[in-house]
């Protein structure tokens, strides 16, 4: 069993009185990549926060690389980068002033930081902007300016809140690309995003967040198990669709559900069966009044 990277018990956190965190646990093993889905307003910021020592929680305990992030906040930092959701780069510097200065910061020679500024500047597709001042940059550049950055040197532990949010899709790409990079060297990344293919082509494991609590928590594959084998989906003469509902994919249910279909939808109205997808999950799991929880392995 891989040593734990990411280990919370019982964290909970409120703001002004208003319960965000209510006794989320969580265990992330060394090397692994983690996405953690939820919907607005779920407490996924405010978890990353937490775990990256810029917020102390209300209770419960928090651990990251061995150490625990309340009593030994600098020894937890010595060891985690993280990228917000906002861009946060000095607008006075060139993208390549930047990237160095992070980079000796970070404790690399500046021969170091030189040789890992160029590879990143070429990554993100910024080498021809190298030496722009940053403010003279789009958002989507600062984006890629803001993910290089974080990059510039290998810690232990690795953060994303929604680090794709206005991203083409090249650069996007180049991300996934150099996140299964590190994880191939045993750094462990936790990542937060609204993007749900992003979730499943990149993740080992992904965790639900939903009314202030892990609901779910399982690989892709798993998750897709629990809300049903086949989804029949219910389209009108123009191809909209009217109704998407899982069923156990047995010869049964899918009767059982055609035959309330032909009582309940109009004339015309066609359907085909597919397997679920990660937005069946996400909506599933979250949806209002979704009172089971499914978790497994870690969650609490």
């Amino acid at each position: 069993m891989p040593q734990a990277a990411i280990e919370i018990s019982g964290v909970r956190k409120s703001y002004g009185g208003q319960p965000v965190l209510k006794g989320v646990g969580l265990t992330v093993p060394a090397g692994a990549i983690l996405a953690l889905l939820g919907p607005n307003g779920a407490g996924k910021t405010t978890l990353v926060r937490i775990l990256s020592t810029l917020v102390k929680p209300d209770a419960g305990t928090v651990r990251v690389a061995g150490f625990d992030a309340v009593t030994e906040p600098g020894k937890v930092r010595q060891r985690i980068s993280l990228t917000g959701q906002f861009a946060a780069v000095d607008e006075v510097l060139t993208a390549a002033e930047n990237l160095r200065m992070m980079g000796r910061l970070a404790g690399l020679t500046a021969a170091e930081a030189r040789l890992r500024a160029d590879e990143l500047l070429e990554r993100f597709g910024l080498t021809y902007a190298a030496h722009r001042q940053v403010r003279t940059f789009s958002g989507g550049m600062r984006r890629r300016l803001d993910l290089a950055i974080s990059l510039m040197s290998e810690r232990a532990v690795l953060f994303l809140d929604e680090p794709t949010t206005g991203l083409d899709a090249g650069s996007r790409r180049v991300l996934w690309d150099i996140v299964r990079e590190l994880s191939g060297k045993g750094v462990t990344v936790l990542l937060t995003t609204q993007y749900l293919e992003e979730a499943e082509q990149l993740a080992d494991r992904i965790a639900v967040l939903n009314g202030g609590r892990i609901t779910a928590l399982g690989t892709a594959e798993e998750l897709k198990s629990r809300i049903g084998s086949d989804v029949i989906e219910v389209t009108d003469k123009n191809g909209e669709i009217l109704r998407e509902i899982p069923t156990s994919g047995t010869l049964r249910d899918v009767k059982r559900v055609l035959d309330v279909l032909e009582e309940a939808m109009p004339a015309g109205v066609r359907v085909r069966i597919r397997r679920p997808t990660m937005d069946d999950v996400f909506l599933a799991l979250t949806m209002s009044g979704h009172k089971e929880e499914l978790s497994h392995g870690g969650a609490e």
